[in-house]
Parts: structure tokens; C-alpha cells; sequence
């Protein structure tokens, strides 16, 4: 008696080509929606970091912020011991003081000096006059005892207006002398107080305290690290390859992924694009024409700045992985 074989089932085949369908719808879908979209995962976070350090020498007094604290443009970090600055802002004020009273002395002087060349001219004028009333009468008239006592006069006159003039010129010399002290004295006491305004170290902007190395009691030179401060004001910076960047202009929409932040798309636009790939600022950039040559695409970078209020709410450092999406949509 002959056999038939049983006849094997479709269903697995039919099941594996709604999958392979359905993988495919999905892909096909995933490209549709992102086909005007240009990722990159060789993007971070970017940040202004201000390294804070004395512009004096001293002795620190107190260190009022602490580790990761938020701090206000303007805000006191350190206080540095302003007992010798004290001191010079004081003697500068004396300094300044003396210099004016000198200045206000030479002025009187000058005007002193004014007066009497004044007299001596008056005097001049008035010895010419008799001289040329003497010269003007009957010769017969006057012994020449008077005539040679009016030229006498009138030399002398002259001498003691000369003489007059060089005082008033010497006056106006020591009251500009003096001047110049009272200016250079107003510039000493800018700079002591200068000196005096470096013993209180603030904060340059809004940000966040970090790699604080300073504590009350120790003596830092001009220059020295005592703590870095990250600013509140984040964007990112995303490195594109030069194949992608045909679409990407300044104003591009885009949405950013961060690492740290799972589920959370922020809106953000691209800010500008930098002019030169990162290898052309590298500390020894590539000098391709010694030998053979291998092309490698090279990477731009490109600032997005966020337009997304949530920014604040979430911690965004600098450093963060994150995942931008340009929309190049024309």
C-alpha cells in the first residue's frame, strides 16, 4: 500500500516574511521621517571654564564658596589678608593731599609774581613818561643831573620789570611742576586702590565652582590656580564630517540628545560653523606634502546653541556626549 509524505506547513514561511516586511516597513519609515536629518555622535557638550587666580601676592583670609557650589556674576571667592594695601591706599591719600597743597601754594605764588610785573610794567610806563617829558621841554629848561636821573630811572624800571618776568615765568614753572605731582599723585592713589580692590577675587560670570585647590591660610603667588569655574551658559559643539556639511547653515533647526539625559530631545539651531577642519588647529597639524598621501575625511566643528528652556533644569557640563540631529530640510 503506498504512502503520501505529509505536506509541510506555510505558516513558518509566511511568519518570517511578515517579520522581514515588517523590519522593512520599519526601516524604510525610520528613513522617510530622518532622510533631511545629519547626525553625528562625535559631538559634546561646550562650555565657558574661567581659571581663577590672584593678580597679587598675599595671604588667603577666607575661601566662602564651597565644591560644585553656584555662584552669582560678582560673588566673593576669596579673600586674601589687604593690611598692606590698607596701608598704601592710606599713605597714597596723604601722598595726594601734600601734592595739592604744594600746587595751591605755587598757584598763590604765581599770582604773587603776576602782581609785581604788573607793578614793575606800571613802573616802566611811568618812568618813560617822565623820560619823554624831559626830552620834550627846553634842554636850557632842566640840569643835566635831571635828565641823567630819568634815564636812570627808566634802565632801572626796565631791569626790575625783566627781573619781574623771569620770577612770573619761574612761578608758572613750579605751578605746573606742582600739577604734575597732584596728577601723578591721583594716579598712585588709583593704582593703590587697584592693589587693594585684587584682595577680594569674584566671580566672572554666573557658573558652578570646581577643582577648588584653595583653602584660608595659604599664600598664593600672582598667577597661581586656586579653582576653576564652569559658566552657566552651555552649547554644544558637534564635529561633522566635511561630506555633510553641503547642508548645514547658520539658523539649520536641530534637536540634541544627551547621554545623561535619556528620553529628552532638546531644541536647539545651529550658531555658526568654524572655519577650518580641527586637525588645521591640532598642536601638530599634518603636513601632507612630504610623501605619500592617504585621504581621510576630515571633521569641522560646528556650534549648536540650545533654544530649549529645560536646559536649566537638567545638569548639562561641559565634557557630556550627546547626539545632534541638523534638519537640512530646504
Amino acid at each position: 500500500m503506498e504512502t503520501t509524505a505529509p505536506r509541510r506547513s506555510l505558516r513558518p514561511f509566511i511568519i518570517l516574511a511578515v517579520v522581514l516586511g515588517a523590519i522593512a516597513l520599519g526601516c524604510l519609515g525610520y528613513w522617510w521621517l530622518n532622510r533631511d536629518d545629519i547626525t553625528t555622535d562625535d559631538a559634546e557638550i561646550d562650555g565657558n571654564i574661567y581659571q581663577i587666580a590672584p593678580q597679587i601676592a598675599g595671604r588667603v583670609l577666607a575661601v566662602p564658596v564651597a565644591d560644585n557650589q553656584h555662584v552669582v556674576a560678582g560673588q566673593v571667592l576669596v579673600v586674601l589678608d589687604d593690611r598692606d594695601e590698607v596701608v598704601a591706599v592710606a599713605k597714597a591719600q596723604a601722598d595726594l593731599a601734600q601734592a595739592k597743597a604744594q600746587a595751591s601754594v605755587a598757584q598763590a605764588q604765581t599770582g604773587e609774581m603776576a602782581a609785581q610785573l604788573v607793578e614793575a610794567q606800571a613802573n616802566l610806563q611811568q618812568a618813560g613818561q617822565d623820560y619823554a617829558r624831559y626830552r620834550a621841554v627846553n634842554q636850557r629848561a632842566i640840569t643835566q643831573q635831571q635828565l641823567d636821573a630819568a634815564t636812570a630811572a627808566i634802565r632801572s624800571a626796565q631791569a626790575k620789570a625783566q627781573a619781574a618776568q623771569a620770577q612770573l615765568t619761574g612761578a608758572q614753572a613750579s605751578a605746573a611742576a606742582a600739577q604734575a605731582g597732584v596728577r601723578e599723585a591721583e594716579v598712585a592713589m588709583r593704582n593703590a586702590r587697584l592693589q587693594l580692590s585684587y584682595t577680594r577675587i569674584v566671580a566672572p560670570a554666573a557658573g558652578h565652582v570646581a577643582i577648588k585647590t584653595v583653602q584660608s591660610g595659604d599664600v598664593v603667588a600672582p598667577g597661581s590656580a586656586m579653582m576653576a569655574m564652569v559658566g552657566d551658559d552651555v552649547w554644544v559643539t558637534a564635529n561633522y564630517k566635511e561630506t555633510q556639511l553641503a547642508g548645514i547653515a547658520p539658523g539649520a533647526r536641530a534637536h540634541v540628545t544627551v547621554d545623561a539625559v535619556p528620553g529628552v530631545s532638546f531644541a536647539a539651531h545651529v550658531d555658526s560653523i568654524q572655519y577650518g577642519t580641527g586637525a588645521v588647529f591640532s598642536l601638530l597639524p599634518a603636513e601632507n606634502a612630504t610623501g605619500n598621501f592617504v585621504k581621510i575625511v576630515q571633521r569641522v566643528p560646528v556650534k549648536l546653541v540650545f533654544d530649549d528652556s529645560r536646559v536649566k533644569d537638567y545638569l548639562l557640563a561641559p565634557g557630556m556626549s550627546v547626539e545632534p540631529s541638523i534638519d537640512v530640510t530646504k
